[in-house]
């Protein structure tokens, strides 16, 4: 990854010694400099606790085993102390581990829980159009798997990577200072690591990126498949979808193993080279105590560094598949977070003081895709007050005209307005509040049902209990077995669809929006349920009402009717009027109300006869 401009799912993959990014990941940790102080200070510690045992071993030949000037009662007196001296080493390099360790997991622990935070609430700003094109699987990995590789990178491989750093460095010193020739010798090794962890990085980028990337494809497979059960049982494809899994999955274990077949060459080499280096200072060492320029103690201490020495390498190479999973993860984090809202709050909005609901749209062109266009230079005027009904075939552009007012999107075209302010000169949460939906699919918290019907607007329950009664909504309410404190959601009662409508009139109703849309909001209701709403939006007669509706029996009394088709109004004008001119509308009332037939049955007077087909016309007159 060269810049963080953008959310980028893939692409490259970002170079193991990407310093913008290593730095960028640091940071992370800021407010938490005091704590990761006092880590390196129990590291040093840790790693002089560790180099310091070879070194008591050599003192223990050299000084008491090998010393024959000595009485066997001060030998073993002097074993003794070194024995005790190393326990005591031993001991605090427990204690200072242990620290360590606990101190480094509260801070990843934080970093995270930050992280975590910060992420989840931008995507919550994030504009709908870009939403819509992440799969749900893809976003729940970034809050989930990503998060805890780069979790596991703070807490195993930053703290490891700096104790094995110190350590090696820490190996050196000390050879040097007992023998220069033999930690010369040694450290001919070091570029031949260095080169065989570089060569072993190369290869193994590309490997973990592959995987990453095919978790994020099963998860988004999974949670997809989940969420369409009920399609997929109904149509009998679960064989269909288990080979589309299985396909996913061999995919997936085959990236994986070829991982661990990289692993697999790389660690017996670096075991191979730690032998080689053995047998090398055994062989040089040995001649040097033949003649007599270093001692056994020497040579047992160099052998002992000499395995400290790549014990770091094999570490690092252990560490290096997590290393590799946190980059691609912190990528696609920062990549995440660095992904701009297009759609904004002006800088210095309008204030509002009063709303009246007269909406505007002039000249009004869109399209989600370049050169497709869903609304096509559209002029539509609404009045205070008014109930106007927009109907169409699916496609027509109907939700889009709400997608548009609300600024889930923005129009390449075109102006729109309320009460003749342009709606991109308000505040988002303003117009948002101004504007209230009933949408088809109703949210439903794991709560109470009256915290789901007041959620964040603050209304009291004596004005809930007010909206309820006045909208003849309160039998609703009576048939569930504690009325308002009734529980619903995963956790409770589960409510019908046509309760579900009924709650989300109720809570439009409670943000006591100026302009109320109803979008296929009795789509799927039964009939009972459908006039106990229509009987609610008849008692509204001081806002302006917007229904959007495929069934258009709920339409009729709305003051006027547009017609909506490819992205234009093609008619508009009360029920009664539209149906006399024998057009577009009244050939969708003779669709509908065949479609009503259907529903209810025409055969149960016992007649088999299927109904008589009717001529459907454009509005131009040709057949469709």
């Amino acid at each position: 990854m060269r810049n963080y401009g953008g959310y980028m799912e893939k692409g490259q993959s970002t170079p193991f010694y990407d310093l913008k990014l290593w730095l960028r990941i640091l940071k992370c940790t800021r407010g938490f400099k005091r704590a990761m102080g006092v880590a390196v200070v129990l590291a040093v510690g840790v790693t002089v606790a560790a180099l310091s045992l070879p070194y008591l071993v050599k003192t223990g030949i050299d000084t008491y085993i090998t010393a024959v000037d000595l009485s066997p009662e001060q030998r073993f007196s002097g074993l003794v102390r070194i024995g005790g001296i190393s326990a005591a080493l031993i001991l605090c390099g427990f204690v200072l581990t242990f620290l360590q360790v606990v101190l480094l997991e509260w801070v990843g622990q934080s970093v995270m829980h930050r992280i975590r935070q910060q992420l989840f609430s931008h995507i919550l700003s994030l504009d709908l159009a870009f939403l819509t094109k992440q799969p749900t699987g893809r976003l729940v990995t970034r809050l989930t798997n990503d998060v805890q590789n780069m979790y596991e990178m703070f807490t195993s491989v930053i703290v490891t990577l700096f104790n094995d750093l110190l350590r090696l460095a820490g190996i050196l010193v000390v050879l040097i200072f007992m023998n220069a020739k033999l930690a010369a010798l040694m450290s001919l090794f070091l570029p031949l690591a260095m080169v065989l962890i570089v060569t072993f990085a190369s290869l193994a980028r590309e490997k973990f990126r592959a995987i990453r990337s095919q978790l994020s494809r099963i998860n988004s497979f999974v949670q997809e498949s989940v969420s369409g059960m009920s399609v997929i049982q109904l149509f009998n494809r679960q064989s269909w979808l288990f080979s589309q899994f299985d396909g996913l999955s061999r995919e997936y274990l085959e990236r994986t193993l070829k991982q661990i077949r990289l692993f697999a060459a790389f660690m017996p080499l670096t075991e191979l080279m730690s032998w080689v280096a053995i047998s090398m200072i055994l062989l040089y060492g040995g001649f040097q105590v033949i003649d007599k320029r270093l001692t056994i103690g020497e040579l047992i201490a160099f052998i002992a560094y000499m395995r400290l020495f790549f014990q770091p390498l094999r570490e690092l190479a252990q560490k290096y598949s997590i290393v590799q999973s946190a980059l691609a993860s912190a990528e696609r984090i920062f990549s995440m977070l660095d992904t701009e809202r297009k759609i904004k709050s002006p800088p210095s909005a309008l204030p509002i003081e009063r709303i009246n609901g007269a909406i505007t749209y002039k000249s009004v062109s869109f399209a989600y895709e370049k050169d497709i266009a869903v609304i096509d230079d559209l002029d539509l005027t609404i009045d205070a007050g008014q109930t106007v009904a927009i109907v169409g075939p699916t496609g027509s552009g109907k939700s889009t005209l709400i997608s548009l007012l609300q600024r889930f999107y923005e129009p390449q075209k075109g102006t729109i307005t309320i009460d003749g302010h342009d709606i991109r000169d308000l505040d988002l949460e303003t117009l948002r509040t101004i504007v209230g939906v009933i949408l088809q699919d109703v949210l439903i918290l794991d709560d109470t049902l009256l915290a789901n019907i007041v959620m964040n607007s603050g209304c009291s329950r004596a004005r809930v209990e007010d909206i309820l009664e006045k909208g003849g909504m309160r039998p609703f309410v009576d048939r569930l077995e504690q009325g308002l404190d009734t529980r619903i959601g995963d956790g409770g009662r589960e409510l019908s669809s046509g309760e579900k409508q009924l709650l989300a009139f109720a809570r439009a109703m409670c943000r006591n929006p100026a302009i109320l849309i109803l979008d296929e909001a009795t789509a799927s209701i039964d009939s009972e349920t459908e006039s106990m709403l229509e009987r609610a939006i008849e008692t509204i007669t001081d806002r302006t009402s917007i229904i959007i509706a495929h069934r258009l029996s709920t339409v009729k009394r709305a003051d006027r009717i547009i017609v909506m088709e490819s992205g234009r109004i093609v008619e508009q004008g009360n029920h009664q009027h539209l149906l006399s001119r024998n057009g577009r509308y009244a050939e969708l009332v003779k669709l509908d109300s065949f479609a009503e037939e259907q529903e209810q049955g025409i055969g149960t007077s016992g007649s088999t006869e299927s109904p008589e087909p009717f001529p459907i016309q454009h509005s131009n007159g040709d057949p469709l």
